[in-house]
């Protein structure tokens, strides 16, 4: 009787192929999604829709994590999109996409509406923007991070910051976004193997943009856009 195959373990983070981490960065655009319909949507509704998804996905990863035919099936499903501490056995963690939900859960919270978007937006495509650049174009790493990386985490987000909402739409708010984009790209490196960086980029973003505005343009209302929501 032929010995019984099993499938082989996802490789360790700096080993997933390329492709492999644009089909996960590609899932990971879809949350782009929540800054874009918190921008229409008043807080309450937001959080309406935020709450369930956030529980749901936090549940499940439970089940992930403390039951073993769901673990099971986890790796069979995502195969080689997974990191290495995302199918780790004994380093018990919830994945990106629960962190990505807990931190928007968090942000919608905590933030004005105004910082909450820009924070989010930022994680979203910036972080999305430096693990692809890092993967094909990073050398020399610091903290598992490349300089490629983190170069192209700061210059996505101020693109980003071209389209995320202003109080005033005051060149100052543009270079304020980009001082917190920098220390977002920071948390992202130093949050290594502390805390998911789904959730202390967007925090980081959050608290520093908002300590910036309170500096340095205290005139302006960053809860404006609370009080303006669509729907």
């Amino acid at each position: 009787m032929p010995p019984k195959t099993t499938r082989p373990a996802p490789p360790p983070d700096d080993k997933v192929s390329f492709q492999w981490e644009l089909m996960r960065k590609g899932i990971h655009l879809l949350s782009l999604s929540i800054p874009v319909l918190y921008y229409y949507l008043s807080r309450d509704l937001m959080l309406m829709l935020v709450v369930p998804l956030a529980l749901a996905f936090v549940t499940g990863d439970l089940l992930r994590l403390y039951h073993k035919p769901t673990f099971a099936l986890y790796k069979k499903i995502f195969g080689r999109m997974l990191r290495a501490h995302e199918v780790h056995e004994k380093k018990r963690t919830f994945n990106g996409a629960s962190w990505v939900l807990i931190s928007a859960l968090f942000c919608v919270l905590v933030f004005p509406k105004l910082i909450a978007i820009t924070a989010f937006a930022i994680l979203i495509i910036s972080d999305t923007t430096a693990a692809l650049v890092g993967k094909r174009f990073g050398k020399r790493k610091y903290r598992g991070k490349t300089i490629a990386g983190s170069s192209a985490f700061v210059v996505s987000a101020a693109v980003v910051l071209l389209f995320t909402p202003k109080a005033a739409g005051l060149p100052a708010e543009y270079a304020l976004g980009v001082v917190a984009a920098v220390i977002g790209a920071l948390a992202e490196v130093f949050s290594f193997d502390i805390i998911d960086d789904n959730f202390a980029i967007p925090v980081s973003i959050g608290f520093s943009l908002w300590l910036l505005y309170a500096l340095f343009l205290p005139q302006l209302d960053v809860t404006l856009l609370d009080h303006l929501s669509r729907l």
